[in-house]
This record gives C-alpha cells, structure tokens and sequence, in this order.
C-alpha cells in the first residue's frame, strides 16, 4: 500500500501544481466577468429558504438540491479536514479556504446554472444532467470524450474516494470517542447506507433534507458556544489567521506555500465549487431558470466554507491543544479534543456524532454522483447500478477499517484530475453562460420577482425544451430577444 500511495502522492503534485493556478485564475475570472454575481445576489440566496415545504410532484425542489448539495459539501472535510489544513498549513490555511471558498461561490453560480441550462427531460418526468452533459451539449460532439472522462473521474471520486474518505474519518471518529472497533462503525456504515441506496434519488433527497438542517443547526450551536465562552479571544485568533496567511509560523513545513496549498486543497474538498459535483445535483431541481439554482449552489458554497468550516476553525484556535508543527494529533481527532477541551469529554462524542451524520449524508451524495457518472454511458439498464451499490458498499467497509492517510492521499489525486476537466469546460463555455446570466439581470432589473426561461430566445443552443416547458407565460420582460 506504501508503495501504491508513492505514486499517488508524486501524480497528486504534479496535479495540485497545476490546479492551485487554475482555480484561482478561473474564480477571479468568473467573479469579474459576472460583476460579482455572489455578492450582488447574496440576499436572493436566502429566498431558497422559504421554499423549503414547497414541493413541485415528481420532481426535486430547489431547497431539496441545497439540502442534498449542502449534505454532499458538509462532511468529513468541515471537521477532520479544516483540521488536516490547520495541522499542515498552519491557521493561516484557513485565511486561504476562505478566500477560495468567496471565489467558489461564483465558479458554483456558474456550473451549475450551465447544468440546469443543458438539463435533458428523462421519460419519467424528471430531468439529468451535469458537466458530461453541459460539456457535449455546450461544446459540440466533438467534445464527447471530455464528457466521458469526466463520467469516470466522477465515478471514481465519488462513489468511491471520497465515500472512503468519509468511512475512515467516521470509523476514526467513533474509536478515538467510543472505543469502537473500527471493523464494527465500517459495517454498521454499510448496512445504513444500503438501505437507503436501493430507495433511489427521491428517498436520497428526503433523507437529506431531515437530516441536514438537524446537524447544521447542532453544529452551528455549539460552535456558537465555544465562541462565546472565549468572546474576548477571538479578535486574536482572527487577527492569527490573517497575519499566518502571509507570515506561517517557522514552524509549519513548507511556509506560505503550504498555507496557500492546504487552504485551497481542502476547502476545495470541502465546498466543491469548480469540481463538477454540485452540478448533477443542481440539474435534477425543478426552477424557473438556471440562475435560480445558480443562486441557490453558491449559497450552499458559503455555508460549507465561510460559515460551518470557520466554525471548526474556531472550535480548534481558540483552545489550548493545536501546536504549531506538531503532528501527532490531527484531523478529527484534533477537532474532538479541541471541543473536549471547551467543554469536556462530552465534547469528543458531540463530535464524532455530528461527524456520523455528516459523513453519512455525504456518502448518500457521494454514490448519487456515482450513478451519474454510470448513467451518462447508460440508464436504460439496472445492472450496472446495482452492481455499483454492492461495490461501494464494499468499498466502505473496506475504507473504514483503513488509516486516514491511505485514503486522503487517493481522494486528492482524483478530485484533483476531475476539477482540472471541469474548469476547462467552464473556460469553454464562459459565454453562453454571461449570455444566460444577462437574460437573468435583465429580468430582475425589469421587477421580475422570479424569472423564467425561455429555450425560444438561446434557439441556437443544444436546449432541450421538453426541460422548460412551465403552465406560466413568459414574462413580459422577456420580449427581447437575448444578445
């Protein structure tokens, strides 16, 4: 196995290298180019929230894909990996996640409201698609390759690496906490999550949208807690993340480069933004128009980075137990202890049972992206499915029982390779998308409360219509006919 993630570890730098540069030059590009999309509709996210009992039928409502995407971004990366970033890059990696993660909301608003714009209508009524659609569709046939490339890297970075990474951190979790074996926490992680994965998207959706705001809230609470309690020291600490973005302690490896690489390594495996995941989720929802569930996905960016990853940052710099340069204890086990150390022992286990339910949430999302990747090549046949869901099953018992790093090392590899095929596609496709969020502006600037899309006006595109037909008329402001 060493020599197996010697090889990942030499391909993993070579990608990371490339990809530091990529992310930020294609953030900053999409952040300009949209004159500051996230923060000019930063209020429009929070209209999501009212629709949360709203239910089109047969379909997956706007506020289950923000629950099911928000499962699939809050997981093992908020707890155990906000700690792997401060333990490697020093608090000033956290500086860095969250610069990532602003410019994240926009590359999110981006690829997402692509996938709703290139959505296919499905038989049953619902709709598929994501980046292997938007690629073909967006780009030309030529381009199919690309879009299968992307289908494997997703069904390999989900359904399999990332559910490992989720597996270990929880079957870690539970032994530092409980004591449990961690052969015991890996099977009782797979008989769960196989009774749900035969239940399809629909129960995935439900599941998720009781589940998430349950441990977001827990979370957010005790965090509130902790903050509280130590009031008078978080100006410090805050000023501490800043001042080592630019200036690590001596004695963090690496220096302002690890900062910078851990900062955006693992808030990019925390929020997702510009990794192609969130966009299969956001293609299923039934809107009005794509940048409504643009809106919503940047939106789920910033709970994962700027609010709950913050939290866990704070939960670990405002205690007495992380140590500049010291390795001994990372990952979850450092944000239990730092809880434990705010407010008992108890603390440990209010940690491991939140990161339960994150992690359990995840893998739901994590084997959903999975299906998607099988289903771009076919979803006429069960077979191929069915054989994934015993598949990834095994893959979680196996990974649970495995060390932490052994499973991180091949989750970055693969998320690495996959972002790399997503944001050249995003590249690709920068027009058609400031087209579509030009109809959206013009709308809103017009007093349309809720926009609606017209397929008549972007004829030029690859749309399939069947996805937008609505019983409403087109809003008058949509008379014009778009640049």
């Amino acid at each position: 196995m060493s020599e197996l993630n010697d090889v990942f570890n030499f391909l993993s730098g070579y990608v990371w290298d490339a990809l530091v540069y990529i992310l930020v030059i294609v953030g900053l590009t999409v952040t300009i180019t949209s004159r500051f999309v996230q923060f000019r509709y930063f209020g429009r996210m929070f209209g999501v929230l009212r629709q949360a009992f709203h239910h089109e039928a047969g379909h997956i409502s706007s506020f289950q894909a923000l629950m099911l995407s928000v499962a699939g971004r809050v997981g093992g990366g908020n707890i155990g990996g906000v700690a792997v970033a401060i333990t490697l890059g020093g608090p000033g990696a956290v500086f860095w996640m969250w610069m990532i993660g602003l410019m994240g909301m926009a590359t999110s608003f981006f690829e997402c409201s692509l996938a709703q714009l290139y959505k296919v209508w499905e038989p049953d009524g619902t709709y598929r698609g994501g980046p292997a659609f938007y690629v073909e569709k967006g780009l030309g046939k030529q381009w199919k390759p690309l879009s299968a490339v992307f289908s494997i890297l997703l069904l390999l970075t989900f359904a399999f690496a990332f559910t490992g990474f989720q597996s270990v951190t929880v079957s870690t979790s539970m032994e530092d906490a409980f004591g449990m074996s961690k052969y015991v926490t890996a099977t009782l992680l797979a008989i769960a999550l196989a009774l749900i994965l035969f239940g399809g998207i629909q129960r995935i959706a439900s599941v998720t949208e009781f589940i998430v705001p349950i441990m977001a809230v827990g979370y957010l609470l005790i965090a509130f807690v902790v903050i509280v309690m130590n009031i008078g020291s978080v100006p410090a600490v805050f000023a501490r993340i800043v001042t080592e973005a630019f200036a690590p302690s001596a004695a963090i490896s690496g220096g302002i480069g690890a900062a910078i690489m851990m900062g955006v390594k693992r808030g990019l495996f925390s929020n997702e933004a510009g990794l192609g995941s969130a966009p299969n989720v956001a293609a299923v929802a039934y809107v009005k128009h794509p940048c409504s569930q643009g809106t919503v996905q940047a939106f789920s960016v910033f709970i994962d980075t700027i609010v709950i990853c913050s939290c866990t940052a704070f939960i670990i710099l405002l205690s007495g137990i992380y140590q500049p340069g010291a390795e001994n204890v990372q990952g979850v086990v450092l944000t239990q202890n730092s809880l434990a150390d705010h407010v008992g022992q108890w603390g440990e286990a209010y940690v491991s049972v939140a990161l339960m339910l994150f992690a359990f949430s995840s893998m739901l999302y994590n084997y959903y992206l999975g299906e998607n990747g099988i289903g771009y090549f076919d979803d006429t046949h069960q077979l191929p499915f069915n054989i994934l869901k015993v598949l990834t099953l095994a893959w979680v018992f196996y990974a649970g029982t495995q060390s932490f790093g052994d499973i991180l090392v091949f989750s970055d590899l693969s998320m690495g390779l996959l972002a790399i095929v997503n944001l050249v596609a995003l590249v690709f496709l920068l027009k058609p998308m400031l087209r579509l969020l030009k109809d959206y502006d013009t709308q809103i600037a017009a007093g349309v409360e809720h926009p609606v899309f017209d397929p008549e006006k972007f004829s030029d595109l690859d749309i399939d219509k069947r996805a937008w037909t609505f019983d409403e008329e087109v809003p008058a402001a949509q008379a014009q006919p778009a640049e």
